[in-house]
Formats: C-alpha cells, structure tokens, sequence
C-alpha cells in the first residue's frame, strides 16, 4: 500500500494484548493505527476527523461503545465502525447493528477475518456509502432464547442483526428441534414489523387438501363445509410475517399459488375471484433437502429460488456441543420460572451430555432437562442420574412372540463397532459408504414394493423417490420384486 493510499484505523480497547496484536496485525497489512484504551480518546480522534475506520470493544473503562455509535453516525455518517464483544448473545449482534455498526465480531475473533471485515468496511466507506443502512430502535424486545457463543451461533446472530431491517425472503434449514421457528421469530420480532402479527403454519401438520384453504382463506360455500368465509394466514399476517415450515411438504397446486403470491403480490381466497392485496414478508423452514426434492419432481425449481434469497442453516447441537453448558443453564432456569424447583448440573453430568449424540438436537437436550428437574429429588443433578435417563431411553421394547424393536442408528452403530473390530490393527477395505447404504437401500426399497404388491409407482411414492429412480436402483441392486399372486 502507498504511502498516499495508507488508511488510519482507531482501535479502542482496554485489553492491552488484543491492542497490540491488533495493531502488528493491522500494520503489517498496511494500516496506520492510532490505538487507545478508553471511549474519550476514541470520540475525540472520531470528533477531530481522524481514522478511516473504527475498531472498538463494547465494554470500555469509561462509556460503552454502544452509547457512543450514535453519536459518531450523526458526527460522521460514513465513518465505518466495527464492534468487537466477548458478551456473545444475540442481543449483542441485533444492538450493534441497530446502534449502526458495520459490522460484529465475538471475541476471540479470526485476525485474517477481521483484516476481510475492515477492508470491506473500507471499500464501502470510499464509495460514500453509510456505513449501516440500519436504524436505531426506541426500545428492544424481549430476547429471544436463541443460546449459544460457539463460532456457528455467532454467524447466525450475525444473519439475523443484518436481515431485521429488510424484507427479503428467509429459508431456514436445519434438522428437526434445531430451532428453525425460534429463529423465524427473532427475525419477525427484531424488525420493523415487529408490532404485527407473526403467523406460523406447519405444511407438514397440516392435511393437502386443506393446505390452500388454510394458507389463502376461502369464501362462504367454496366447498362442502364452507359454512362461513374463512381468513387464510396470509390475510392473518398482513403487515407482519408469515412463517411457512416444513415448506418441503407443501404441494405441487398450492407451490403454484404461493410463488404467485411472491411474484405478484397478491392472491385469491378457494371460492373468491378477487385478488387481494398483500404485505407480508415470508420465512420459510425445512429439514428436507429441497434440490433432492427438485430433482424427484415434487418441488418447484422457480419456487425454491423466490424462497432462498438469505439460506440460514442451523447447525445441529453434536456440531455445537461447546453451547451445552449454556443451553443448560437456560433450561434450568426456564423450569425455575415455569414452576419446577431450582436445580443445578454437576460438572461430570454436563460433560456426559456433550458426548451424546442428539439425534433430536436442542429439543432433546430441553425435554431431557425438564424430565430430569421434574423427577429428580436432590437440588443436585449428578453423572448417574444423567446415565440412568439415557439408559431408560435405550431400553428395549418388548412386543408380542418375543420380538424387539431396536433404533435404527444403534444397529448400525453396533454393526459398525463389530466390523472394525474383525480387522484388528488392519485397515479395511475403502468402500464402506457404499456398501453401508447397500445394505440398508436395498431391504427398505423390498419393503416397500412388498407394502404396494409389487406397485413400482405407489412404492416410488412411498419412498418419496421418482419411479425412474425406483426402477434405476432395482436394477443397480438386482432386487427381485415379488407380488402376492406371482414374481415378476
């Protein structure tokens, strides 16, 4: 960088370590930094017209950066200010973006990542843009019990601050209890239609012949039954946001009339011929991959993209376990308030949950601790405690003739577990994948066929795979299909 290029960052920060290897870091990449310790030297650099960018913590000695930001956007709109926190909730991404910050890192933060940040803000600032097209709020609402300070919770919270004050479409994808409508509300209640209704509706809940009638209202004697016009969700919404979940269940009718809703503005209610206005933002949820679905033909192309302006995936918690102890400590005290007796975890019982798998993901972890508080006799929750509920939960079922019923992912754990140990210090064969799915595909597609005799279509359905693929995989497999009366 030039000497007549060289841009000046403000860095503010009482910690004297995070000071000087922001500055190294800073100054080896080209920047001059004029560092200090406290809020009164950083407004009176920002008041003096130094710095091309800010870099400053939220907690200073003497003032806390978020009361300061005002101050700066209306002293130097266009001056670009980075907040750094070790607080890490979602209230400290959503308050930096509302107070005009350019942008929230955590702390500990990535240098290469803060170096892309500043650049960009940089970039930003030379083309005479404001730094934050977001705007200051009277008040904040209630926050949302979204927990979590691993790195995938802060790019989440970080989403969110950014997505409050637009209207562009959400798709939420994430596995069943991730906390796909948790996250829907935030959005809604973070933003500028905060003060209008949030309206949730399940596609999968709900059944297909009524999934129009539900989402679009109908008109007095529309059909049998319609004994009185009904008000569908998207007039329910209007004004506020509409959170369509499990979006993957919706069907190939009703897709066509939501993607013209999106496009035009506008619907009819089942039985009305006069469309009707509406303004309402759309968030959308599944667990289900909708390119697959695509692909079967069962979801619309254009639709998938009208839908998937912002993607935001929420992690599953065996990919988040470091948030466990916090998720811990939210629960326990949700139950405090819900009635229950104060009760606590030691140290051995939450590290037993971090190595557990959750297959149903916070949703799990929240029943597990309501169950253990609700149960449990001492103030104390121990190691034991923990293990005889994940025991209770493995149990087996007996049912009639003997037979037991086993979960899915414990057999092929087990099988797994006795097919390395055949090998010793060997190393196994390379194919695993392939030959695990195998063995699996091929007894659920017979299944299948034997639950339709033999029908490849219905079977295809039922599988929720194309007949095409169907056909494909018998074959790759070599599967013989077997009817009741004969075998073809």
């Amino acid at each position: 960088m030039n000497a007549d290029q060289q841009k000046t960052v403000i860095l503010a920060d009482d910690d004297t370590a995070i000071r000087t290897v922001l500055t190294q870091a800073l100054t080896r990449a080209g920047y001059e930094v004029r560092a200090t310790g406290n809020a009164m030297t950083m407004w009176r650099m920002v008041a003096e017209g130094e710095g091309d960018i800010v870099i400053t913590d939220v907690v200073l000695p003497d003032e806390n950066a978020f009361e300061i930001l005002p101050r700066i956007k209306k002293a130097r709109p266009n001056l670009p200010v980075i907040v750094m926190s070790a607080k890490n909730t979602i209230m400290t991404a959503i308050t930096a973006a509302e107070r005009g910050a350019y942008e929230y890192l955590p702390k500990p933060f990535d240098l290469k990542e803060m170096l892309g940040v500043v650049e960009r803000g940089l970039e930003q600032a030379s083309r005479g843009e404001k730094s934050s097209k977001l705007r200051r709020k009277n008040e904040f609402v209630e926050e949302m019990p979204l927990v979590g300070r691993s790195p995938a919770m802060q790019d989440i919270y970080r989403i969110i601050a950014r997505m409050t004050q637009t209207d562009l479409t959400v798709m939420i994808v994430g596995e069943s209890g991730t906390g796909k409508e948790l996250v829907a509300r935030a959005l809604h209640d973070y933003s500028k239609r905060k003060q209008s209704p949030f309206v949730a509706i399940n596609m999968a809940a709900i059944p297909r012949e009524l999934i129009e009638s539900e989402l679009f209202g109908h008109e007095k004697g529309a059909f049998t039954g319609a004994t009185a016009r009904y008000a569908g969700r998207f007039e329910q919404a209007q004004g506020g946001t509409l959170f369509l979940d499990e979006i993957g269940d919706m069907p190939l009718e009703a897709q066509t009339r939501l993607l013209r809703v999106l496009q035009e503005g506008e619907f009819s209610s089942v039985g009305g011929s006069r469309p009707r206005k509406t303004n309402v933002r759309v968030i959308a949820a599944t667990h289900r991959d909708l390119r697959q679905l695509i692909k079967q033909g069962s979801f619309r192309e254009d639709l998938y993209f009208r839908l998937n302006v912002v993607p935001l995936r929420l992690p599953p918690l065996r990919e988040r376990v470091g948030d466990i102890a916090d998720l811990v400590h939210h629960f326990l005290q949700t139950c405090q308030k819900q009635g229950l007796p104060a009760k606590t975890l030691t140290t051995r019982a939450i590290e037993r949950l971090t190595r557990h798998k959750w297959p149903g993901n916070v949703r799990e972890l929240e029943n597990l601790i309501q169950r253990l508080v609700a149960i449990q006799p001492d103030e104390e929750i121990d190691l034991a405690a923990v293990e005889a509920e994940f025991a209770a939960q493995k149990e087996i079922t007996p049912l009639q003739d003997g037979e037991q019923v086993f979960d899915l992912s414990d057999v092929v754990e087990k099988y797994l577990v006795d097919y390395f140990a055949g090998f010793g210090d060997e190393n196994p064969p390379p194919g695993l994948y392939a030959r695990i799915i195998q063995k699996v595909e091929a007894p659920l597609i017979l299944a299948a066929l034997a639950a339709e005799n033999g029908n490849q279509i219905k079977a295809a359905q039922l599988l929720g795979i194309n007949r095409n693929t169907l056909r494909s995989r018998i074959k790759d497999l070599q599967l013989t299909v077997v009817r009741k009366n004969n075998i073809t």
